[in-house]
């Protein structure tokens, strides 16, 4: 019995159901001749007939009736195990890796990037510090500025501005105060800026981007953010011109070798889609307001 594979036994259950190979064959979408060769072949494995060939089809014998009965018990203990492949770990996952703010876009927009019918999930992966695409830690990163690794690939995204924004219809403790990522824990430029400028007075730090875009809505004191994060807040305004020297171009970046799986290629043309359709936002070209 050795040879003997569970196939096999799959195709032999559809010969048997149908009582013949070309029922067989549209079921599996293979030729008759082939569904016959597999069947001889697993009668020859086995040493022992399973059906009687006449012109009308095929007609099981007793061992092949025998063997029905346990190849049916087989099928029927093996359908959990396929409907938990086909829930859950037969699906890729593509890791996006990506700030706040593009991780909070995309989340909004969520639908254009990925749908139910989509034969893989996503992972969204949001943090300031950059996680390492050369060595796989992730699928696809959302950068802003262009990788130098030969091993990698990057698509040029809009540009993105920022600005100053406060809350807005909302009276501010002091019209000086500013809300700031504390030196410590400001990874980018954009963070950083505050910081840096003389004369500001700071009156709120925060560690994070959310808690610093909260502080802003609170009232707490004027703050810097991507315009596409603040002039898509009808609670926030701006406070301020944008700040010229913090625009930069960005990049969705993958893996060279990742870049022609066709999930991770999907969601790529979707993102760039999905941005490259918003690109005066990022711009910063749609303050709320003026149209």
């Amino acid at each position: 019995m050795k040879n003997l594979n569970w196939d096999d036994l799959r195709i032999f259950v559809r010969v048997a159901r149908g009582g013949g190979l070309s029922a067989a064959a549209g079921e599996l979408g293979s030729s008759p001749a082939t569904i016959g060769r597999r069947m001889l072949a697993l009668e020859q494995a086995l040493g022992r007939p399973l059906f009687v060939r006449r012109q009308t089809g095929y007609e099981l014998t007793g061992d092949g009736r025998t063997l029905l009965g346990k190849a049916l018990a087989m099928e029927a203990g093996a359908r959990p195990i396929e409907d938990w492949l086909s829930a859950s770990g037969n699906h890729p996952v593509v890791r996006i890796s990506a700030g706040t703010w593009i991780a909070n876009f995309l989340s909004e927009n969520f639908s254009r990037i990925w749908s139910p019918q989509d034969p893989f999930r996503i992972a969204f992966k949001t943090a300031e510090a950059r996680l390492d695409i050369a060595h796989r830690e992730i699928e696809i990163g959302v950068r802003n500025q262009r990788p130098e690794g030969a091993n990698l690939a990057a698509r040029p995204l809009p540009d993105a501005a920022y600005a100053p924004f406060r809350a807005r219809n909302h009276a501010p403790q002091s019209e000086e105060n500013w809300v700031a990522i504390a030196p410590e824990d400001a990874s980018t430029a954009s963070t950083r800026w505050t910081s840096v400028q003389d004369g500001l007075v700071i009156a709120v730090w925060a560690n994070t981007p959310r808690t610093l875009y909260d502080l802003i809505r609170s009232g707490a004191g004027k703050g810097v953010l991507p315009c596409f994060a603040g002039d898509r807040d009808p609670l926030l305004e701006r406070a301020g011109d944008e700040i010229t020297e913090l625009r930069h171009r960005q990049w969705i970046v993958m893996h060279n070798d990742d870049r022609h799986r066709p999930e991770v290629r999907a969601i790529i043309e979707r993102m760039a889609t999905l941005i490259n359709a918003h690109a005066p936002l990022f711009s910063g070209e749609r303050p709320m307001g003026n149209g």
